[in-house]
């Protein structure tokens, strides 16, 4: 099996035995990306259709969103696309991002992964949770910790949603982002980063 073979979040909740709750562990404050982001983003939005395709969706607003946040933890954490993980024979495949414990071996290897993103593709949210929390789990499971939070991001670009799991607990966040709103979005990512940086235990590599 792979990632992409979850349809849904109760598959893997059958298959883990994870329990769902909804409410609110992560706020959506309000925070400004750099001046230099935000002019680019506003040319790029006004000059191109970043929503035409989904690779423009990834390519215009989800990684440079990811990549802006992650700019302050540089010395600490890295941002991975596309990178393949395996935990097992079933939770094996490529999650689009992964923000990561940087490693002391180098930029070439992933260290302790913390968030995994995911594109909801075709605006489907419902695969997108059930790819994420298929990720989540293989995290657990390279983190040889299941009682460590680990932490997700669902989204189509314009509507952002947040998880995290924590042994077999998964708590989905009530509120959500949008990109109308740029600075809720960058602040819901700087945030998670920031409550995700204050679990991670001090590993090496996985």
């Amino acid at each position: 099996m792979a990632f992409t073979d979850f349809k849904s979040p109760d598959e893997v909740q059958k298959a883990y035995q994870i329990r769902l709750v909804e409410k609110n562990f992560l706020s959506l404050s309000l925070l400004s990306p750099s001046e230099s982001f935000i002019l680019e983003y506003e040319f790029v939005n006004e000059n191109f259709d970043i929503f035409s395709s989904e690779a423009s969706r990834c390519e215009n607003v989800i990684y440079p969103v990811l990549r802006e946040a992650c700019k302050k933890y540089i010395q600490q954490y890295s941002l991975w696309s596309h990178k393949f993980i395996s935990a097992d024979e079933i939770l094996v495949g490529t999650p689009d991002y992964i923000i990561a414990k940087r490693s002391e071996l180098g930029k070439n290897v992933l260290g302790y992964p913390f968030i995994l993103v995911v594109e909801a593709k075709q605006n489907d949210f419902t695969k997108g949770w059930g790819q994420c929390l298929a990720e989540l789990v293989a995290a657990q499971k390279l983190n040889q910790n299941e009682q460590e939070a680990v932490y997700a991001i669902v989204t189509d670009a314009e509507v952002w949603q947040f998880g995290k799991l924590q042994g077999q607990l998964f708590t989905k966040n009530y509120a959500r982002a949008t990109i109308d709103n740029l600075n809720e979005v960058f602040g819901a990512v700087s945030s998670l980063i920031e409550l995700a940086s204050k679990n991670i235990p001090q590993l090496d590599s996985v």
